[in-house]
C-alpha cells in the first residue's frame, strides 16, 4: 500500500501507479481527516478516512459534508461513488 499522503492526494492511475497531486500533498498532506473536512477538502478527507479505516473518521467526514452541503448522507451511503475514492492496491506513485 502507498503512504497515506499519497493515497489522499491520488488523482488517478496510470497502469499500476497512482498519480499524486504533489502540490496539494505538500500543502495539506500533514492534516488530519477532521482538519481536511473542516477546510472543505471533502474528497481528501474521505480518502483519509478510507485509508485509516477508523469509523470515527468516516463519521466526521459525513457529518461535515452534510452540514456544508445540506444533505443527509450516512456512513452506509454509497460514499465511494460520491467522492470518487476507491481503495486500490498499488505500490508505485507518480508525483505531479
Amino acid at each position: 500500500m502507498i503512504p497515506r499522503e499519497d493515497f489522499i492526494w491520488t488523482i488517478g492511475y496510470d497502469g499500476a501507479a497512482a498519480v499524486v497531486d504533489g502540490q496539494a500533498k505538500r500543502r495539506y498532506g500533514s492534516l488530519s481527516t477532521v482538519q481536511l473536512a473542516e477546510k472543505g477538502l471533502f474528497r481528501a478527507a474521505y480518502a483519509a478516512a478510507v485509508y485509516s479505516r477508523a469509523p470515527q473518521d468516516m463519521l466526521a467526514v459525513v457529518e461535515a459534508y452534510n452540514k456544508a452541503a445540506g444533505t443527509t448522507y450516512t456512513v452506509s451511503s454509497p460514499l465511494e461513488r460520491l467522492f470518487g475514492v476507491f481503495p486500490v492496491d498499488v505500490k508505485r506513485t507518480i508525483l505531479l
